[in-house]
């Protein structure tokens, strides 16, 4: 039997608990049809849905999208939305500003999960409003929908966390799925990355495999990898130069650019991929008023520390209009998903530890050398036969397996990390930070380059 929600027993009463119980089927769908606004103020307080309501969520959402073609032609008016990545009260504020979603027609470039700590319900949220409006909601996929990525990052573990592996396989079967780029009133390329080598007319785009698993290179890799070079005249010894920053794909400069542009027919190429301190960035490299190409992105203060702003973008009869906005408070999360109980276990140790030791030992411990150095010298010694007392070594032997246990712990803590610890930025030490975002470019800058690691696909992958 369940153990009902704690009353009157919470240190911090401003902010209410989570609700305890997953939402009631009939909830999720009333009369048998989803309910994204019940969804949405549930996901907002940190409930969840059952697993089967979960499954059924997305394996709808998918079956719509693999019915849409690999290059989808909209019209405006339409709000166009870039990287989200998991800040679920972020992806609020944005259907706040960009439009009521019923009556609003939205492009989504991708990245919808990693980084942030809430990437299952923005998914979820986004197919609710997929199978509820479904010539409404547009959705391409980003570098981050995909088994490689979501593995190396937090997605396949908060899958794991709030459900199983057999929601996180479907999550991904449905990313296969997300169509790839969009021609936006017959002027605008828009694709999470940005341009390629194999990309000559928009017959490529329409004609190339989509439903699997995107390789280290070729059209797919690069529509969702490329990045446009930092340069303001785009010039690059090379039509396309490797993209070493990204470990894939390739940055493109001005001549490809142009280039491409006038085979097709078209003004510029909107794509997202990368973060803007200014929520967005608009290149000109075609002699003209216009940009060529405009990068847009929507997670401000990216992994609760770059301290940039979020934008989208609104295209109406023709006109491109800027919103930006400013980053929304949420919840703190341990690493990991971890628990209060698991984070804090080490530390318990580590005192439980040097209360034994005081116990047993003879001298004092120098003042120099610390409890720990000290206990491993004193096990040290036990272990060599200076201590024959069974009781001694029956508590030292006891002390020996949780030191262990508690150097490997901090070992871990302090090691290099490895292909599947990717250091993440710290995130915001409270909840009730104000939410006021300084112009300071150094912060942002120096985010950019110690988070830079991340941005670069690992090889073999």
């Amino acid at each position: 039997m369940a153990v009902p929600t704690p009353v009157m027993d919470r240190f911090i009463t401003e902010f209410p608990p989570p609700p305890y119980f997953p939402l009631p089927h009939n909830e999720v769908f009333k009369g048998g049809k989803l309910d994204w606004k019940v969804l949405k103020e549930h996901f907002s307080k940190e409930g969840r849905i059952t697993k089967a309501d979960a499954l059924k969520i997305i394996s709808t959402a998918a079956q719509l999208l693999k019915s849409e073609p690999t290059l989808i032609m909209l019209q405006d008016p339409i709000t166009v939305v870039g990287d989200i990545h998991g800040q679920y009260y972020d992806f609020l504020k944005i259907l706040e500003l960009g439009g009521n979603p019923e009556r609003t027609q939205y492009l989504f470039l991708g990245d919808y999960v990693d980084r942030g700590t809430f990437s299952i319900e923005v998914t979820l949220l986004l197919y609710a409003l997929k199978i509820n409006y479904p010539s409404l909601i547009n959705m391409l996929r980003g570098n981050h929908e995909c088994r490689q990525m979501t593995s190396l990052f937090s997605f396949r573990t908060e899958c794991i966390y709030k459900y199983d592996l057999e929601v996180y396989n479907a999550f991904m079967d449905s990313f296969d799925c997300l169509p790839m780029a969009c021609i936006l009133n017959n002027s605008f390329l828009a694709v999470h990355g940005g341009l390629s080598p194999d990309l000559n007319t928009l017959n490529d785009i329409k004609n190339m495999k989509r439903f699997v698993e995107p390789a280290r290179d070729g059209l797919q890799c690069d529509l969702l990898w490329s990045d446009p070079v930092d340069s303001a005249d785009g010039r690059l010894p090379e039509v396309y130069r490797n993209n070493e920053v990204r470990g894939c794909s390739y940055f493109f400069g001005g001549e490809a650019t142009r280039k491409f542009l006038k085979d097709n027919d078209l003004v510029s190429v909107i794509r997202a991929h990368e973060a803007q301190k200014d929520g967005y960035k608009m290149i000109y490299w075609n002699g003209s008023d216009f940009p060529s190409t405009i990068t847009i992105f929507s997670a401000p203060n990216y992994c609760d520390c770059y301290k940039n702003k979020g934008a989208v973008i609104k295209f109406d009869e023709g006109t491109l209009n800027i919103q930006q906005y400013n980053f929304s408070k949420h919840p703190y999360l341990l690493p990991d998903f971890m628990d209060v109980f698991t984070w804090s276990v080490p530390f318990v140790i580590e005192k439980v530890i040097q209360m034994l030791y005081l116990m047993i030992k003879k001298e004092g411990v120098p003042s120099k050398i610390s409890i720990d150095e000290a206990c491993i010298g004193r096990i040290i010694e036990l272990e060599q036969g200076v201590a024959s007392s069974d009781l001694r070594q029956e508590v030292i032997e006891k002390i020996l397996q949780t030191l262990r246990k508690l150097r490997d712990s901090k070992d871990k803590e302090v090691s290099e990390p490895t292909i599947n610890e990717k250091p993440i930025p710290k995130p915001r030490k409270s909840l009730t930070e104000a939410p006021v975002l300084t112009d300071d470019n150094e912060t942002f800058f120096t985010a950019m380059i110690n988070d830079r690691v991340n941005e670069k696909r690992p090889s073999g992958l």
